[in-house]
């Protein structure tokens, strides 16, 4: 468990962005330091294109699969949790709101798709990577503190992935126009273990530094469907690993929802990292 307090260490992007796939395998935009978004989608559009096997391109979201009906028709049935591959170690297992430990994604989301329809599977999400363990409870001291790292961090993450794209692959041509003016600043805040108030000042003074990074992570995350909110699922890739490393994670993203309706706006995210409301801009999801 990583207390979160003024010794803390802010995740350490170059060990993180290491573990970033082949650079063909890599989607224009993807956030190489986030879990892929497809362990934890469960909202993946069917393909209606049917070959020989109705099933060969027939795709299901999380936690089914494809059979086909008396009249060879492929549809999605839930996955029975026994089918799934056996988890290779414990380095699998993921932990869901229901303070349970699952094998691994696949026994998770199988289980869920069995519970559909019911109050408890309503409730039953994916809460982060690894077995359950106690998550210290989060002090409103320190819950001001986190902000002040995420910035940091998701600032550090673009610039990591601009001087890599050399194929072009990790960041759009618009979103390395942005990110290019960070890079080149020279009053930019290099990455590094940096106390809260350092983080704090540099966010004072270097305050246009951090709208775009910030935008950028919620267009990341706003893809089933794009629509300007984030849903729980949505944030499941940011979210998952993050909980283990830093305990305000979940009450963060709770106080994000200012108007309790379960869905994230583009102007609350905005606000959770201190951006300002006259700077928060939807032609900068890009």
């Amino acid at each position: 468990m990583l207390c979160v307090s003024q010794t803390e260490e802010e995740p350490n992007v170059e060990e993180l962005v290491a573990e970033e796939p082949a650079a063909e395998e890599v989607d224009v935009g993807t956030n190489p330091v986030q879990v892929e978004v497809g362990e934890f989608d469960e909202g993946i559009e069917v393909d209606e294109d049917v070959a020989e096997n109705p099933c060969l391109n027939y795709q299901c979201k999380k936690g089914k699969v494809c059979e086909v009906d008396e009249s060879n028709t492929p549809m999605c049935v839930c996955q029975d949790p026994s089918t799934c591959p056996p988890a290779e170690g414990e380095f699998e297992h993921v932990c869901g709101t229901d303070n349970k430990t699952y094998d691994s994604s696949c026994h998770f989301f199988a289980t869920k798709c069995t519970l559909e329809g019911t109050k408890k599977g309503h409730k039953l999400h994916l809460d982060y990577i690894g077995p359950c363990k106690l998550i210290e409870p989060c002090l409103d001291s320190e819950l001001n503190e986190f902000p002040l790292r995420m910035r940091d961090w998701l600032k550090n993450v673009l610039v990591t992935l601009y001087e890599r794209d050399e194929d072009n692959n990790l960041l759009t041509e618009k979103q390395k126009l942005r990110v290019k003016k960070i890079f080149e600043n020279e009053k930019r805040l290099q990455a590094g273990d940096h106390s809260l108030d350092l983080l704090a000042r540099d966010f004072a003074k270097n305050y246009n530094m951090y709208i775009f990074p910030v935008h950028w992570q919620f267009g990341q995350l706003d893809q089933h469907p794009i629509d300007g909110y984030l849903t729980h699922s949505e944030l499941a890739p940011l979210r998952a690993p993050l909980i283990p490393m830093e305990h305000c994670t979940t009450r963060f993203f709770e106080e994000c929802d200012a108007d309790d309706d379960k869905y994230i706006a583009l102007e609350e995210w905005a606000s959770c990292f201190g951006i300002k409301e006259q700077d928060v801009d939807k032609d900068l999801i890009i």
